[in-house]
């Protein structure tokens, strides 16, 4: 399966012709189902020759295989009620979610608790279903294509700002895991997962370096926690997770983690780790705020997710959050909850993100920010992330890339000794928690080697000002010359 933008356009291309199926949103939202159901029979398949006593949790009519697999099986309105009066209302509210064994029932009811057949023709139904079991996902190269599925999924859906809500670079992820580094027995959670970009890197990350036993597996299976209020990028996360070995995939809960009031939130809440690309920009809906302490309420959801993602942190645990340059510099409620990071967590480390990272999603500038809560801040070390040579920005067809990233990597240092392997360079610069202080906590600090470089003597400025002016009225006087003597020719002919 090469074309993966080819099969996902022909799919859409069949479900146009459907007059149930009014818009690119439901478009997605009917297609991920469907390869959630297809993923999961297929990794149930995979399960059934590796344990000898492994029991479906769907009954044996409703797995995919039963209906869906036989290219020249159900169709038209057989298929269509098939789907709308039996598999839809089962896997909605009939499955048996009790004890040990209902765990992965209940994963797959959670799947489908917001789900929607929209789809009115089972013929044009069937033909997306041929389609999609082209896909072999136990075969390891088409299993990695579902990562530029659920890409190319989302960059299908013409409105930028919902798919910006849950899509974050491969690069920016697997950048911040690297840095984060978490632990083999380390709880890491992205409390607004959307689609589990973060959390399938922390997954890589685990098994690349920590992973040695199937005992070591099971640690890794139990530390990943995720939790997204929308359906759509819900259903793709625990997709994605099955995906990535997470056979059941509970701990990726469909909830809005503003919702329960932050003293809520004790000690059994908290993790080791947290890394998470907040949605900014928007308004959390009336009353969330409430849920927050006077001084730190807003209907600003990145801000109400800085101010979870302390509370949430275990003393020494480590959080990366990707937050816009307007958390830097806004006053009033934000300046308290800047405050608050800096005095309660060391945040060592801020790296400023070029335009175009998120393109084409947002235009909107972005930082990585690292701390560790436990330690106020003491300093904070800026790195300005430099585009590539020869780049410019950054689009679809020319994404950031994390090899970009290296610089950082070498230049990062230790955490245990206070990073004091640093230097400053012309990307690199550090600034004192008093400077800060003095500047009533604006983190907005430009580059000062850059500005080295741009700064001159006001009478060199003013000496090359006049040097200008010289050259626009010669310039002017030039033209003046040229257009005389047209229309002096043009008089005398």
């Amino acid at each position: 399966m090469s074309n993966v933008s080819g099969v996902i356009k022909s799919i859409q291309d069949i479900m146009r012709k459907d007059v149930g199926v009014d818009g690119d949103a439901q478009r997605i939202s009917q297609l991920v189902w469907m390869f959630f159901l297809k993923i999961f029979d297929d990794r149930e398949e995979e399960l059934e020759l590796l344990e000898d006593d492994y029991t479906s949790p769907l009954p044996a009519h409703l797995r995919w295989s039963a209906w869906a697999k036989d290219s020249e099986g159900m169709t038209g309105d057989e298929l269509a009620d098939f789907v709308n009066l039996q598999l839809f209302p089962t896997l909605k509210s009939k499955l048996h979610t009790l004890g040990e064994d209902g765990k992965k029932a209940l994963v797959v009811r959670n799947v489908f608790e917001d789900a929607y057949n929209y789809m009115k023709s089972g013929t044009l139904m069937r033909q997306v279903i041929n389609k999609i079991c082209e896909i072999d996902f136990n075969s390891q190269k088409d299993r990695h294509t579902f990562g530029n599925i659920y890409e190319q999924i989302l960059q299908s859906l013409q409105s930028a700002g919902n798919a910006g809500e849950f899509y974050t670079p491969r690069a920016v992820t697997e950048f911040i895991v690297n840095r984060v580094d978490p632990k083999l027995h380390e709880i890491v959670l992205d409390p607004a997962c959307g689609t589990g970009g973060f959390l399938t890197c922390t997954i890589e990350h685990k098994r690349k370096q920590y992973v040695q036993t199937t005992e070591d597996e099971e640690v890794l299976q139990k530390s990943i926690r995720g939790v997204e209020k929308k359906a759509l990028p819900h259903m793709l996360c625990v997709t994605n997770m099955i995906l990535h070995g997470i056979d059941t995939p509970t701990n990726i809960r469909h909830d809005n983690t503003l919702s329960k009031p932050l003293t809520s939130y004790g000690t059994q809440d908290r993790v080791h780790t947290i890394v998470t690309n907040p949605p900014f920009g928007g308004m959390e809906e009336d009353g969330i705020e409430n849920n927050f302490p006077k001084a730190f309420r807003t209907r600003e959801t990145a801000d109400l997710f800085v101010t979870l993602i302390i509370r949430l942190l275990k003393n020494n645990g480590r959080a990366a959050v990707v937050l816009p340059d307007g958390f830097f510099f806004g006053e009033g409620m934000k300046t308290r909850l800047k405050e608050k990071l800096l005095s309660e967590c060391n945040l060592h480390t801020i790296v400023r993100l070029p335009n175009g990272v998120f393109n084409p999603y947002t235009g909107i500038k972005t930082n990585l920010l690292f701390f560790t809560k436990g330690q106020p801040t003491e300093q904070i070390w800026y790195y300005e992330h430099p585009y590539p040579e020869g780049v410019v920005s950054y689009n679809k067809t020319k994404p950031m890339r994390f090899k970009e990233f290296q610089p950082e990597i070498d230049w990062w240092g230790s955490e245990e000794d206070g990073f004091a392997a640093r230097k400053e360079t012309e990307q690199a610069w550090k600034v004192t928690i008093d400077e800060i202080k003095s500047r009533n906590y604006n983190l907005d600090i430009k580059n000062p080697h850059i500005e080295e470089l741009t700064q001159h003597d006001p009478e060199e400025l003013l000496d090359r000002y006049a040097n200008e002016q010289q050259k626009i009225a010669t310039l002017r006087d030039e033209l003046k010359t040229i257009l005389a003597a047209a229309l002096n020719n043009g008089s005398a002919a």
